[in-house]
């Protein structure tokens, strides 16, 4: 099925520090296009790879699950490795989520996480009938575009195919069961307004996590805030954290 024009994957063949950035659930790389593209112009070497069934129509999309997303990202992931001396994994919403789930499982090939209003644990009742209502209904309204800045979009779907969001809560059980394998620095921006990811998946990480997790809140941002009023300091703020912890200088330094 044809990509939608601005859903295409970005890559940028930079320096020896190299980062995987991880779009979020009924999204595609247009919200982190912007993120992807800072970070390059600071000699980074970027993946930002478009998820199985998205970018395209939901109804491609219901018939994928949460294993089909995360391997694209894994294979993501394997590639920047073997061409990059450091890698460091970032996402948003559901692809924070995943950022984490590839710092769990790959420890410490992953020198760091840094994850926006990512989305861990299951806090909406409707995401509890999924693997029930998935029989009876195909879609539910969508979830994309909770942006706070005038005159921004999201790249994103209008409906939500069940099937898929029926696969939600086995990740999240992984995530969760899992989180003490990640001891990496992990750095959280949070949306103090966000109509999408209720504040229960960062309470989750504060008090599951040492401290090596940060927590840095945004306060003209809704959920999409890469792409808001707030996108500079989470682009700045990233570069920040990548300077921190890598071991190898940037190749340009902004």
């Amino acid at each position: 099925m044809p990509v939608l024009p601005g859903a295409e994957p970005y890559h940028h063949e930079g320096g020896e520090i190299g980062v995987l950035l991880c779009h979020g659930f009924t999204g595609s790389p247009q919200s982190l296009r912007p993120w992807g593209e800072h970070l390059a112009r600071a000699g980074l070497t970027v993946s930002l790879p478009r998820l199985p069934g998205h970018g395209t129509s939901w109804q491609e999309m219901s018939r994928t699950r949460w294993e089909d997303w995360y391997a694209e990202l894994d294979k993501a992931f394997a590639d920047l490795r073997g061409r990059c001396a450091q890698a460091f994994v970032m996402g948003l919403s559901l692809g924070g989520c995943m950022a984490l789930r590839l710092a769990e499982v790959h420890g410490d090939a992953v020198t760091g996480a840094v994850v926006v209003n990512p989305s861990v644990v299951n806090d909406v009742p409707l995401l509890r009938l999924a693997p029930v209502l998935k029989h009876v209904v195909r879609s539910i309204p969508g979830v994309a575009g909770d942006i706070k800045k005038e005159g921004a979009s999201e790249l994103g779907y209008a409906r939500t195919p069940v099937r898929a969001a029926a696969t939600l809560p086995r990740l999240w059980r992984l995530v969760q069961s899992d989180i003490a394998k990640v001891t990496q620095p992990v750095l959280v921006f949070h949306s103090r307004d966000d109509h999408v990811v209720k504040p229960g998946s960062v309470a989750f990480l504060q008090a599951r996590m040492g401290n090596n997790l940060e927590v840095r809140e945004l306060a003209d941002s809704y959920h999409v805030a890469t792409l808001d009023n707030d996108a500079p300091v989470i682009f700045e703020g990233s570069l920040e954290f990548i300077r921190s912890h890598a071991s190898v200088p940037l190749t340009k330094d902004l």
